[in-house]
């Protein structure tokens, strides 16, 4: 036998022996797989239904059984996090007297802002049981009006008194709604950490010049995507929106006023957080002024149905719906709650108007003024609307559904 040929025959074994490996590795992932099937569903009869064999089984794969019922506390744990739990209302009417007269004793108070304060406006939440991820892992498509109808809520007016009481100091939102700013809140007093849907900015002037609109800007914007298509009226750069996407790092100064946010949480000895699960707002160290000691952070109380990952460090919990958490706190402040007068929205005297050739740059809805919506009172009610196709509350929302389909 020539050389060669010894050669050719020693690959062809070595060949042979790695797929006879790979072979009895596939076999034996099977026979493991079938085995955890097998004490699976044995697992879920009672000890009395369970045979001789089945129990001979369960003593025999221990370490299968232990893997197994990990599983289930992590699933069960998991699943408690997304419960909502409601407080009973005299527990709710206790715990609201105590938020009040912390805030009457506090000196410098930040609120931070999520998606659940904007729910009475008809705009979902993200986390909750109809919130946009929660029906996106479901499989569901996610369904909504154009979000400039909705109008600020109860617990949006009662935020802006509390500033206005000089009461709260500073609101940190993760929000792209343009509610704060809409109830009034002073630009000063506010970071919008994710941007403004209605503010585009030409970062081509020095500083950066904002122009705010009275319709939503992102209808042709998405993730690294920012351009609104129109072009600054004073230098003719390209316009942007200011929305950061997940997977962004925003650089604005504002809307996003990261300087006033960490200004005014150095400052806090009370942080109140209102509709947030707090999941990306935790991330945020200079936030939190975790470079002090436990004893010398702000004393934090958290207003959310859910479980967050703060849940431990705060004084007080309260388990309810902003709006009715916001109207018993008035009522202990002695307060009146105050009322969205569309007349005196701030959005109208700000907005920057478009040109005469940019009147077709956008199809989205207007915020309508005051005369106009009394002349539309029958008008189509929010969340009736077909689904949006572009902007941050379309097009991304699309996008992160047809990303999961394909994990």
């Amino acid at each position: 036998m020539s050389s060669m040929d010894a050669h050719t025959n020693s690959a062809g074994s070595a060949r042979a022996e790695r797929k006879e490996r790979e072979k009895e590795k596939i076999i034996q992932r099977e026979k493991q797989r079938h085995t955890v099937k097998t004490i699976s569903r044995i697992l879920q009869k009672s000890a009395g239904e369970q045979t001789q064999e089945e129990r001979r089984l369960l003593q025999d794969h221990q370490e299968t059984v232990q893997e197994l019922s990990r599983r289930q506390s992590r699933r069960r744990l998991l699943q408690s996090k997304l419960e909502e739990v409601f407080d009973e209302a005299e527990s709710l009417k206790s715990k609201v007297k105590q938020l009040a007269e912390a805030l009457r004793q506090a000196t410098h108070v930040v609120v931070y802002t999520g998606a659940g304060i904007s729910t009475a406006a008809s705009i979902p939440d993200y986390r909750g049981p109809n919130g946009v991820w929660t029906q996106l892992q479901k499989g569901r498509s996610v369904r909504t009006s154009d979000l400039s109808r909705a109008e600020p809520t109860l617990t949006h007016m009662c935020i802006w008194l509390l500033h206005k009481e000089k009461m709260v100091q500073h609101v940190v939102s993760q929000n792209c709604d343009g509610l704060h700013l809409r109830s009034g809140l002073p630009r000063h007093a506010l970071s919008e950490l994710h941007g403004n849907m209605f503010i585009e900015v030409c970062s081509s002037c020095s500083p950066a010049r904002e122009l705010i609109r009275v319709f939503d800007v992102t209808e042709r914007t998405a993730l690294h995507r920012h351009g609104t298509g129109r072009r600054c009226p004073h230098c003719g750069g390209e316009l942007r929106d200011t929305i950061v996407h997940f997977g962004e790092r925003g650089t604005l100064e504002q809307p996003l006023n990261w300087s006033g946010a960490a200004q005014a949480a150095e400052r806090a000895d009370l942080i109140l957080c209102l509709g947030s699960s707090l999941k990306v707002l935790k991330k945020y160290s200079c936030l939190w002024c975790m470079n002090r000691p436990a004893s010398k952070r702000p004393k934090l109380y958290i207003v959310n149905l859910q479980w967050t990952p703060k849940d431990n460090l705060a004084t007080l919990k309260i388990h309810g719906k902003c709006d009715a958490v916001m109207a018993l706190l008035m009522q202990e402040l002695g307060l009146e709650v105050p009322v969205y007068n569309r007349s005196q929205d701030p959005i109208f005297s700000l907005a920057k108007a478009l040109g005469p050739h940019e009147q077709e740059s956008h199809s989205r809805e207007e915020i309508a003024p005051p005369a106009a919506v009394e002349d539309s009172h029958d008008a189509q009610t929010q969340g009736q609307g077909p689904a949006l196709q572009g902007g941050w509350f379309g097009r991304g929302y699309s996008k992160a559904r047809k990303k999961r389909k394909t994990l």
